[in-house]
This record gives structure tokens, C-alpha cells and sequence, in this order.
């Protein structure tokens, strides 16, 4: 790998291309340095997160997903590079599969809202989507290797479901449970559910 950064003001960048860790130049459009982009942006996302209450099991996985992102990103720098490894993959396989077995089932779509951290979790699962979708069209031009997608694939899943978490650990007291959208479906559903003395009149 290239060496470390020892100054950030190069000026390098001034001719509108970047450096990759293998030593080469491309210009700073190209699909590579976007798909870096987004999961620099996604994992700066998570950091904003962890800025909130949060609880510590959740905490400490996001701390792990960090420095995983950044292994990500390190081997998207290089091409034919691999750093992210499986275990990865596997550990967000298992955290998907604890946290969404005490998860109730959902009734409808749920609107990316309740607690700020949950809210925040939403807003890190988009980007983690838009990184996807920048991975696979790196991927149409360029070999890469499977885990990058398959994690940001896998990561999306979990940010959404870690945002249901946190509405119900409702830390900052305006949370509690999903935010379901409004659906005709869903207020037939509630409407059928009501006692028939509490449902509305004809």
C-alpha cells in the first residue's frame, strides 16, 4: 500500500485528478473515487450517529463497521487489492439475524423517522445504498471483488433494521416504535382491530 499521508495540503488534486494506493493518478470523476466517495461519506455518517445515546451493544458494533468501512475503502483504492475479509460478511450476517429476531413483524412500510438516532440510521442506510449502486457500477467497468458489494449490500439491511432498534430503545423520549406510513391498507387493518363500540361511526 501506499504510504501514509504525512501532510493533507498537496495541492496534487489541483489538476483534477487523485492518487489511488497503488501510486496511480485518475481523474476525480472516475466510477473508483466515486465509489470510495460514498463509502467515506457512509462511514463519516456512522461516525454523526455515533455521536448520539445509543446503546452499548449497538455502539460497539457500529465502532467495529467503521473500521471494516475503511478497510472497504482501502481496497477499493487499490485495484486487484483485497482487505475486507470474510469475517466481515459473516458478523453482519449475525448481528441482522440477532437484532431482527426480537423485532416484531412489520405491518406496513415504515417512514425513516421516530428518535434522531434512528433517523440518522435511515439517512447511513440510503448512503450505504447509493455506495452499492456505485460499487456495481465500478464493477460493470472494472474487476472488483465481491465482498465490497455484498457488504454495503448486507450493511443497508442492518442500518434499517438497527433504526427499528433504536426507535423502541428510545433514548431520547420521541421514539417508542416504527413509524408506519399512512397506507389505505394499514388504517383498514387498525380499523378492523377496534373493538366494535371504539370503531367509527358509518
Amino acid at each position: 500500500m501506499a504510504n501514509r499521508l504525512s501532510q493533507i495540503a498537496t495541492r496534487t488534486g489541483d489538476d483534477g485528478t487523485t492518487g489511488l494506493g497503488d501510486g496511480q493518478r485518475v481523474p476525480k470523476h472516475h466510477l473508483r473515487i466515486a465509489a470510495m466517495g460514498d463509502v467515506d461519506e457512509l462511514n463519516s455518517q456512522i461516525g454523526v450517529l455515533l455521536a448520539e445515546p445509543l446503546p452499548n451493544d449497538v455502539r460497539e458494533l457500529l465502532v467495529v463497521i467503521q473500521h471494516e468501512l475503511f478497510n472497504l475503502g482501502g481496497e477499493l483504492s487499490i485495484p486487484g487489492y483485497t482487505l475486507l475479509k470474510e469475517e466481515a460478511l459473516a458478523g453482519l450476517d449475525a448481528a441482522l439475524a440477532h437484532y431482527n429476531a426480537a423485532l416484531p413483524r412489520l405491518a406496513e412500510f415504515i417512514l425513516p423517522a421516530g428518535t434522531r438516532s434512528a433517523a440518522l440510521a435511515h439517512v447511513a442506510r440510503t448512503i450505504a445504498r447509493r455506495a452499492e449502486r456505485a460499487v456495481v457500477a465500478l464493477t460493470a467497468h472494472e474487476a472488483v471483488n465481491d465482498a465490497p458489494r455484498q457488504y454495503l449490500n448486507r450493511l443497508s439491511d442492518l442500518m434499517f433494521v438497527l433504526a427499528r432498534v433504536l426507535n423502541r430503545a428510545n433514548l431520547d423520549g420521541l421514539g417508542g416504535d416504527d413509524v408506519y406510513w399512512r397506507s389505505e391498507r394499514l388504517a383498514r387493518q387498525q380499523a378492523d382491530a377496534l373493538p366494535e363500540d371504539d370503531a367509527p361511526a358509518a
